[in-house]
């Protein structure tokens, strides 16, 4: 009798408990709900868990940084469509660098106001660079010209590492395009490079234009460029340097298209523009360069974005989409799909590419392609571009900060400060 009292006593105690326990939650229901609406499941850890919580969590997300050089309200208004694309399916911050003249500075300016609620952080630097400064630097490197239609401002691709010195790495896009997926991917390329690698462009073996020097064979549209192993290695030439240091590109030049042979002493047999320099720099030193994949590189101009586009089934399989792709045979591609994530609307013979007459024409190959998403992206307003704040826990809602650098240098110019000793105006 005394073992069974016991035991009945202690399931009588349980029971009690477990009574309890369902029924206070109910006496508080109301300071329960009341702090979970001011600060969500954070509201019941101590207050030093919670400062410690970011730490802990949310490590900070690498963002993804670009560089662009934005010359004229065409190529502003190319470029605004280009960041707009950017932000609506970035994942990660966004971080831009934007040489310029100051009418598209203002006109991006414009459109980044409309932008209230990003998903992340968005932090634009604009660097206003004159017709001047850019003639003066060409004239230090003392070899290249271009008679290209990108003109002297397109050569400056060749120093946007000297340009934006605090930047390590960094996307290069024309303005002619648009992403369609999310740049995190892309800017993921730059964790496979080989040690040796400063950059990567699309490679295609397959095209032979000897009147260009076969400079066809890449596209400077889209570059991955390791801009601080591009100024150790000093890849452009100055004559204010004093040091003795040979750059990359003099004999690369040399080795392509001889001794600069034209009337003015500059290379006058380059064609391509910056993209005739550039391919002479990685087929002279492959070390440095890696072909990129052309899921980033999809061509309206020589390559006929590789037949892809929103034509077909959905359910096509990647049997039947690799027997319908083009130019990709003897190429680093050949075997793969090529799944577009980034497209680019050149040679299209328009002020801008939003304003091509083929967008209109209903059996024009590329607008059947292409001309659906050229609608969705333009037509996507920026008040909405952002999409929704981001879901994960943050101490702050997402900015858009927006500054320009007062006074521009190029690495050339900070170099030779370096070595005088004074920030007095450098030498033009």
């Amino acid at each position: 009798m005394y073992y069974g009292s016991s035991s009945h006593s202690r399931r009588l105690l349980l029971l009690l408990a477990v009574a309890l326990l369902c029924i206070l939650p109910l006496f508080f229901k109301d300071e329960l709900v009341e702090k979970y609406q001011d600060g969500g499941w954070k509201a019941y850890l101590s207050e030093s868990t919670d400062s410690a919580l970011p730490a802990i969590l949310l490590p900070a997300l690498e963002p993804v940084v670009f560089a662009f050089m934005i010359w004229s309200r065409g190529s502003a208004e190319e470029g605004a469509q280009l960041i707009k694309s950017i932000l609506l399916y970035n994942s990660s911050p966004t971080e831009i660098h934007i040489a310029c003249d100051d009418d598209s500075r203002i006109y991006l300016e414009s459109r980044l106001k409309l932008v209230t609620h990003p998903q992340h952080d968005v932090h634009v630097v604009f660097y206003p660079i004159t017709v001047q400064d850019m003639l003066d630097r060409i004239e230090r490197e003392g070899s290249i010209k271009t008679d290209h239609e990108a003109g002297t401002p397109g050569l400056m691709k060749l120093f946007l590492h000297e340009l934006m010195p605090t930047v390590n790495k960094a996307i290069y896009v024309d303005t002619d395009a648009l992403f369609i997926a999310d740049p995190t991917i892309l800017w993921r390329v730059f964790d496979t490079f080989r040690p040796s690698t400063a950059i990567a462009m699309g490679y295609h073996p397959e095209q032979m234009a000897h009147a260009w020097h076969y400079a066809s064979r890449i596209c400077s549209c889209i570059m991955l460029l390791d801009f601080e192993k591009l100024r150790e290695q000093r890849l452009m030439d100055s004559r204010l340097y004093k040091d003795g240091k040979a750059a990359l590109s003099p004999p690369a030049f040399r080795a392509m298209y001889g001794e600069p042979a034209g009337p003015d002493g500059r290379y006058d047999n380059v064609k391509l523009g910056d993209q005739g320099f550039w391919w002479a720099i990685v087929d002279h030193m492959p070390e440095i360069f890696e072909p990129l994949s052309y899921d980033f590189e999809v061509s309206s101009c020589l390559v006929e974005t590789y037949n892809t586009g929103l034509v077909g089934a959905d359910d096509m399989t990647e049997k039947e989409e690799l027997a319908s792709m083009m130019h990709t045979e003897k190429t680093p591609m050949e075997g793969k799909p090529v799944r577009p994530k980034l497209l680019h609307f050149n040679c299209l013979r328009a002020e801008t590419y939003m304003e091509w007459d083929g967008w209109n024409d209903p059996t024009d190959a590329l607008n059947r392609k292409w001309g659906a998403a050229v609608k969705y992206h333009t037509g996507y307003k920026w008040a909405g571009s952002t999409g929704p704040q981001a879901t994960r826990m943050q101490e702050r809602p997402a900015t858009v900060e927006v500054s320009t650098i007062p006074k521009i240098e190029f690495y050339d110019q900070q170099q030779q400060h370096r070595i005088a000793g004074t920030d007095e105006t450098p030498e033009h």
